[in-house]
């Protein structure tokens, strides 16, 4: 049983309204019949759940989606009602601490994109399919949840759809059945992922697997004739290789990039996979580093995931700097020639960014990213090389599919490296100024 997080008002600042600390959910069975013609979908989430306190109501979050049965442990509850973006469930008798339940909830309605502090994020309709991209609030736009980057659970997707479509989810694929005009995809999700994490992705696609990868990896693209698709993402096994070896193993079993017919602005990654726009299929170097980026997401950001949005530099901050790894790597721009480059823009910059915490309006900032990679740096500079690279396996390992804080991994820099934690770390990431880097060693 996994054990609660303390309540913090941070979460609330930066995604108001989400999520629910009364209880913890430890699985989702999430049963789809999806339109795209209408872009209806009709849904029964069998969500498996602990009460951390007695519990005489509690909520989920649902988005512009109608329930209409909820029923615990099989049993129709005393009340519910929709308000807001919220599920309110009221049980017929109360729930005690520690008490496994399970809520089933049936639903239906047209999905559409939930709004935030940050912009509108999940369910996008495409012009021939649909994508979801759910960070950081954007999951109830298409099932019942318990919205907290920290409540990780397991997950079955059961997905019906057109068959001249194929179904992306999380996981591995485990069975596929055809029937009279669609199809229904089962994958399943063994390691706990947050809710923002899941995804479903549908479209006309073909694969292409890698075939230079010790980890299975495959690419999701529309039809293509001249391999544009395939020689776009050629790399990744090469990137897969670098980062084992400076992260430490794979954490999934396998690994995807989804590639849409339709323009996306930015990617983004997904446990297990990544969604890119028809605008990433190029060796361009902006293009590559971004392939690079969303691979290094499914240590820093997916296995490893935020306790609190106000950490997301633990993301960003990481990713961006594999980045830099992978440059280096392949022949182009040291990570130290990214570090002081980035540095003097960095320096030009208003100093009103809290590294640390930087707040719902900042904290996609792309100096969250560039600064959390220049505080990497500065800390290999300072400790060197064989430390920090062992840092960084020993952080990733043994918080493998955990939550994580940065007091937790200044506690474990205090732990393993000869280096005064707490002065280095105020300064970068609590102050407004950036530091100078570092000499090189």
């Amino acid at each position: 049983m996994k054990a609660s997080t303390p309540p913090d008002s941070s979460n609330e600042r930066y995604v108001p309204g989400h999520g629910d600390p009364s209880f913890d959910v430890l699985s989702y069975d999430l049963v789809l019949d999806y339109s795209l013609e209408s872009n209806h979908l009709a849904g029964r989430a069998v969500i498996t759940a602990v009460a951390r306190q007695e519990i005489e109501r509690f909520s989920l979050d649902l988005h512009h989606l109608q329930a209409s049965k909820v029923k615990i442990d099989a049993s129709p509850v005393a009340k519910f009602a929709q308000r807001r973006g919220k599920l309110v469930v009221r049980p017929r008798s109360p729930l005690s601490v520690d008490q496994t339940f399970t809520v089933a909830v049936t639903y239906s309605g047209v999905p559409q994109p939930m709004p935030g502090l940050d912009g509108d994020a999940g369910w996008e309709e495409l012009a021939d399919g649909v994508i979801v991209a759910s960070q950081p609030h954007g999951a109830p736009s298409w099932f019942p949840c318990n919205d907290r980057p920290d409540d990780k659970a397991t997950y079955r997707f059961e997905v019906s759809a057109p068959t001249d479509y194929v179904v992306v989810a999380n996981g591995s694929m485990t069975s596929r059945r055809r029937r009279a005009g669609a199809t229904t995809w089962v994958y399943e999700e063994p390691s706990p992922m947050a809710t923002y994490l899941a995804t479903l992705q549908v479209g006309r696609y073909v694969s292409t697997p890698a075939d230079d990868s010790d980890v299975p990896m495959v690419t999701i693209h529309p039809p293509d004739t001249d391999g544009r698709h395939a020689a776009a993402f050629s790399r990744q096994g090469a990137m897969m290789a670098l980062f084992v070896d400076r992260f430490g193993p794979y954490p999934f079993d396998r690994y995807s990039a989804v590639v849409t017919a339709d323009e996306l602005e930015i990617p983004l990654e997904a446990q297990g996979l990544s969604i890119f726009g028809s605008t990433f299929v190029t060796d361009d170097w902006q293009v590559q580093r971004l392939i690079a980026h969303e691979l290094a997401h499914q240590w820093f950001g997916n296995s490893l995931t935020l306790r609190y949005w106000r950490d997301i530099w633990l993301h960003e901050g990481f990713a961006c700097y594999a980045e830099w790894l992978w440059s280096e790597e392949s022949g182009g721009q040291s990570a130290r020639q990214q570090a002081e480059s980035h540095w003097g823009r960095l320096a030009r910059a208003p100093a009103d960014l809290v590294l640390s915490d930087p707040g719902p309006d900042l904290m996609f900032d792309d100096r969250v990213y560039k600064r959390g990679a220049l505080t990497l740096h500065a800390l290999r500079l300072t400790v060197g090389d064989d430390a920090f690279f062992t840092l960084l396996r020993t952080w990733s390992q043994r918080h493998r599919h955990g939550s994580v804080t940065t007091e937790m991994f200044v506690d474990l820099v205090d732990e393993l490296c000869d280096l005064d934690a707490g002065p280095f770390f105020e300064a970068w990431l609590r102050g407004l100024k950036v530091p100078e880097l570092p000499p090189e060693r």
